[in-house]
């Protein structure tokens, strides 16, 4: 009879017999949804980059690519933007876009204002004021060093009582001519109108609870599985109840990446102990463009103003 060999008989004492190397058992009850994982993260990412609404050239303090002022109101407007940067250093930028193609119009808001460096480096006194005309959207987007005048509340009423409503009767020139003076005013503490009644964020409530439920229940349920099991599973789930809520397309690609990532440190991050402090944080600067002898002075913006719709 062989006796068995000295490796043979050092690997039946080290693992248990029936057992295979450790976690061989464990990782293929799941080798499909591992597999499935990885090829998400891949193909989210790739989603992600693809969708993403690209920032326009800086051509002056009025951008108007939709077409939606005349000759006569872009001039008016370039003419007082101009004279309110020289008297009060603030700049307030323009820009008319046809559609945020899916993207959320916060996020791009803030993408755009960063990437044209809006007000000044270290004073951070800018403005944007976005118009999306087919999605029906506006939002004042204000630079860090105005959201003290220039509160969330402030500029809603901008919104809701200067552009709304000329807007909803059609007349371009005379809402975004409307929001300027109401930005004008404001940053200067001379604004004065109704008070609004309840503002909404521009986000969906409701949604963002509702997932972060679902990532709480799937955390706490999955917790055994393989990390790239879970990171399949998440990232379907989360995509799913996003469309459940008709969120933008784009933003159903952010939540396939997030799921994704969830999927394999979610059993950490709501493990129970002290966790990592943090907070929000976009960088300053930005790269500035430019004709017309105008250009960012490099200003930096966090997300502070508001939106509307018409």
């Amino acid at each position: 009879m062989r006796r068995p060999s000295i490796k043979a008989a050092a690997a039946a004492q080290i693992l248990p017999s029936g057992q295979g190397p450790i976690g061989a058992k464990r990782l293929g009850r799941w080798p499909g949804l591992a597999g499935l994982g990885a090829l998400f993260a891949v193909l989210a990412l790739l989603a992600a980059t693809a969708l993403a609404l690209g920032v326009p050239r800086l051509q002056g303090r009025v951008n108007d690519t939709a077409r939606l002022l005349s000759p006569d109101a872009a001039a008016r407007l370039d003419s007082q933007l101009a004279a309110f940067e020289r008297t009060d250093s603030t700049q307030v930028v323009v820009l008319t876009i046809p559609s945020l193609e899916g993207e959320p119009l916060e996020d791009y808001s803030v993408k755009v204002a960063q990437a044209w460096g809006i007000g000044q480096k270290g004073k951070d006194n800018g403005v944007l004021l976005l118009v999306s005309k087919n999605d029906r959207k506006v939002r004042i987007e204000v630079g860090y060093g105005l959201e003290g005048r220039l509160t969330d509340a402030l500029t809603g009423r901008i919104i809701d009582n200067a552009i709304v409503p000329a807007f909803k009767a059609g007349n371009f020139d005379a809402g975004i001519e409307a929001g300027v003076k109401g930005i004008i005013e404001g940053s200067r503490g001379e604004y004065t109108a109704p008070p609004e009644t309840e503002k909404s964020s521009g986000h969906d409530d409701n949604a963002f609870f509702g997932l972060f439920i679902l990532a709480m229940i799937l955390t706490a349920l999955l917790s055994g599985m393989p990390a790239l099991a879970r990171a399949g599973i998440f990232g379907v789930a989360l995509p799913v109840l996003g469309a459940f809520f008709a969120l933008p397309l784009a933003m159903l690609a952010l939540l396939l990446v997030g799921g994704v990532v969830l999927g394999l440190v979610g059993p950490f991050l709501f493990r129970g102990g002290r966790g990592g402090g943090g907070g929000f944080f976009i960088g300053g600067g930005g790269t500035s463009g430019g004709g017309g002898g105008f250009s960012g002075g490099g200003g930096s913006f966090g997300g502070g103003g508001s939106s509307g719709s018409w």
